[in-house]
């Protein structure tokens, strides 16, 4: 990947990192990141499942599932397979997995397999058809994945299309105004433009990942424009999940969102 010498500042979970500019390559940024989670991902950034939506968001809290028994379930982004353990645990009829990763997918195999479950997992790009069945699921969800697609408006068709009508998608990330803030002199600083959706690459110890932090509009706009209606649009961090932590990315999470999650439903 061709990157340039503009150097920057990103939010890469709670803490400020040091990012380079980076052209916008879809096979490259493919290359980079399922590298990135073939190898040393879920030590740099751990794993983000269910019941949590990522930081200070919870579906004990939010309920925005309901009764899952019975349901087919696609999670894009399935990772290591704990979000998947969560819904089958649940009694759900089907459980379906995707991941860019190889890696990813053995290890969500052997969680699973561990745990009496099984699922059917397929190694693809989100953004890309990968003969996932059509008008089939009730749900498809992703749990701090969906951001990692090079390709946001065609990751919404795709998902769309695995939809039965009325199905319902439900996704997180981080929240766009924290990855523009960090903490400064007991000050919250705005250290990123909010309108700079450009790609950046970081380097965490060996391992390198390439992303872009795109506004919350373009999520919402690109969710209307594949035909969804958005039923529910969570900003707001647990008040009881930050009290029993005395980080500074909770004190951050009292003053701006963190994370927000959108459930939607396919028209």
């Amino acid at each position: 990947m061709d990157k340039s010498s503009v150097h920057r500042t990103n939010m890469i979970g709670g803490g400020e990192v040091g990012a380079i500019s980076a052209e916008m390559d879809t096979f490259s940024i493919h290359e980079t990141n399922s590298l990135f989670w073939d190898t040393k991902g879920n030590d740099v950034l751990g794993a983000t499942a269910l019941p949590f939506y990522g930081a200070f968001v919870s579906e004990e809290k939010c309920q925005l599932f309901g009764d899952v028994s019975g349901k087919k379930m696609l999670e894009i982004g399935c990772g290591s397979g704990q979000s998947l353990k969560y819904m089958g645990e649940r009694e759900a009829s089907e459980l379906w997995g995707m991941d860019l990763s190889e890696n990813q997918i053995e290890k969500t195999k052997q969680l699973l397999t561990s745990c009496g479950l099984s699922a059917k997992l397929v190694c693809s790009p989100m953004e890309r058809e990968c003969g996932l069945p059509k008008n089939y699921f009730d749900f498809v969800y992703s749990i701090y994945a969906v951001g990692w697609t090079t390709d946001l408006e065609g990751t919404f068709r795709q998902i769309a299309s695995y939809l039965k009508k009325d199905g319902v998608f439900i996704f997180s990330w981080s929240h766009p105004i924290h990855k523009c803030v960090a903490p400064e002199n007991d000050k919250l600083v705005f250290k990123k433009c909010y309108f700079d959706e450009s790609w950046y690459s970081v380097t965490l110890g060996e391992s390198t990942l390439t992303l872009s932090d795109r506004k919350l509009s373009t999520y919402v706009n690109a969710l209307a424009k594949e035909g969804f209606v958005i039923e529910q649009m969570i900003e707001d961090s647990d008040d009881e999940i930050i009290q029993s932590n005395k980080s500074d990315f909770a004190k951050k999470a009292k003053i701006l969102p963190v994370t927000f999650v959108i459930k939607a439903r396919k028209l």
